[in-house]
């Protein structure tokens, strides 16, 4: 792809955040309109977690296939064709008539969510090929997670008290729209030099794995955790990740090339991708539940006691970029690390009657915390790979954000439920405190892998896994220390 002005480049990267921002956006409100929903279609508890989880699994299941497909048939066209599935499929939510249905059509809506994020990412390498100029462009896109959560708060309640929870749905697609004609004017076509094959086997056995093991996390208190079904889902889970250990690295193409995780620093982001959002996921899941249902505020009111975690990570996020570039990613993740750990431990200590100006204490902490995660674990994933595997490099990246997703909700949803004895309003609050200690857990994890990932036996290990990769398309720089 031929160099571009820095004009051109910049609006090529506002054009990936809108990708970005709607995903982020789509996932705030859903949390937040979740209460209504469950009184609209009077939806229980489990239909709440498959109406996020559902979503998620199949975006993770195929943000692989996803990101090696725009690399081979093109990348602006596979994320045209993303941003057109993403808007039908947030249509169809907003006319669903029961939960059944909205899971369902949130299902077709992933499919659309796939093509976005992991495509975009690519792009945006491939357009930003100067590593500090790159670390800068992928803090931005950090920074509009945290935009489209303090937005998302605000906007949702606003939509859910003023038109009902269908018209969180409805925004995506404005925003769908001006993205597909504005990638067909800026953004340039580009592929790998060498085109993937597909690999229908390797596709297969990772959605039965991340649904085999989602299912299992879920349904398991409703069936008992003993029951032939739920064993069933557990095992069928382990024969597959199984099937993957063996198969995958005899393809010459495969879906995911295991290479990847002979580096320390890869493989650890993706553990710390993954717990640090379990810990997003449970957050926003339990605060949802807690404060419309237990405290009776209003979507809107909720709303605006998100703002202190969303705002501070739509600050924190391009400076942790910009941090990353200059000093590495060692910084940043301690300080996620330590803010999940304050943030989980000061939420174990919620009660129903807590006054409510004390709940900023924890929400800041762990606004610090996600504000400072995301632009090294995106910075990790792609440094040190050939460009020429940026997109499969990057889905790894975000298929571990998604799977943390679906763990978070339903590893700590099924916990939280399946220890409230009594009326929810009063049985809820106590329940949820091992979910929060499991928020605790997650950010011991980010802190550990954080600091394991930066030392130089990691970089060491990074830069011995690059070289098994046989390509002539120069190394994206390794920029942590």
């Amino acid at each position: 792809m031929p160099e571009l002005s820095r004009r051109r480049r910049q609006l090529v990267l506002a054009i990936c955040c809108m990708s970005l921002f709607i995903v982020g956006l789509d996932n705030t409100i859903v949390n937040l309109a979740l209460p209504a929903i469950q009184r609209d279609l009077h939806a229980s508890v489990t239909s709440l977690q498959w109406t996020i989880d559902a979503y998620v699994l199949v975006l993770a299941s195929l943000l692989m296939l996803a990101g090696s497909t725009g690399d081979r048939i093109g990348r602006r066209r596979t994320f045209q064709t993303g941003l057109t599935l993403f808007g039908l499929g947030s249509l169809l939510c907003s006319v669903a008539p029961n939960a059944g249905w909205l899971i369902a059509f949130r299902m077709v809506q992933a499919v659309g969510g796939s093509m976005l994020n992991p495509v975009a990412m690519s792009i945006i390498t491939n357009t930003f090929t100067e590593p500090r100029e790159r670390a800068r462009a992928i803090g931005v896109w950090g920074g509009v997670v945290g935009l489209s959560m303090a937005l998302g708060p605000l906007v949702g309640g606003a939509l859910v008290e003023s038109a009902g929870w269908q018209s969180i749905f409805w925004i995506n697609v404005p925003v769908c729209v001006a993205a597909i004609i504005l990638a067909a004017r800026f953004v340039p076509e580009s592929r790998a030099p060498r085109a993937r094959k597909l690999d229908p086997v390797g596709q297969l056995l990772v959605i039965v794995l991340f649904a085999g093991l989602t299912y299992g996390i879920i349904e398991g208190p409703g069936h008992g955790w003993g029951s032939p079904e739920i064993i069933g889902c557990f095992v069928l889970a382990a024969l597959a990740a199984i099937g993957l250990a063996i198969y995958e690295p005899r393809r010459q193409e495969p879906l995911i090339d295991l290479r990847f995780f002979r580096s320390v620093p890869f493989s650890g982001t993706t553990l710390i991708a993954i717990s640090g959002f379990a810990a997003l996921a449970g957050y926003l899941f339990l605060n949802a539940l807690y404060l419309q249902q237990v405290r009776g505020l209003s979507a809107m009111e909720a709303g605006l006691f998100s703002l202190p975690s969303a705002a501070l990570t739509a600050i924190l996020a391009p400076i942790t970029g910009r941090v990353v570039a200059k000093r590495g990613a060692r910084l940043p993740l301690v300080i996620a690390g330590i803010g999940f750990i304050v943030s989980g431990l000061l939420l174990t200590q919620l009660t129903a009657d807590l006054p409510l100006p004390l709940l900023f204490l924890p929400y800041v902490a762990f606004g610090i915390a996600f504000g400072t995660l995301n632009a090294p674990i995106t910075n990790t994933a792609v440094s040190g790979m050939p460009r020429a595997q940026a997109g499969v490099a990057a889905a790894v990246a975000s298929t571990s954000r998604q799977l943390g997703v679906a763990l978070g909700v339903a590893i700590i949803g099924s916990v939280v439920t399946s220890r409230i004895t009594g009326p929810f309003v009063t049985g809820f609050t106590p329940a949820s405190h091992l979910g929060w200690w499991i928020m605790v857990g997650c950010g011991v994890i980010v802190l550990a892998m954080g600091i394991l990932t930066t030392s130089r036996w990691a970089r060491r290990t990074a830069d011995t896994a690059a070289a098994t990769f046989e390509t002539d398309e120069p190394r994206i720089p390794v920029t942590m220390s």
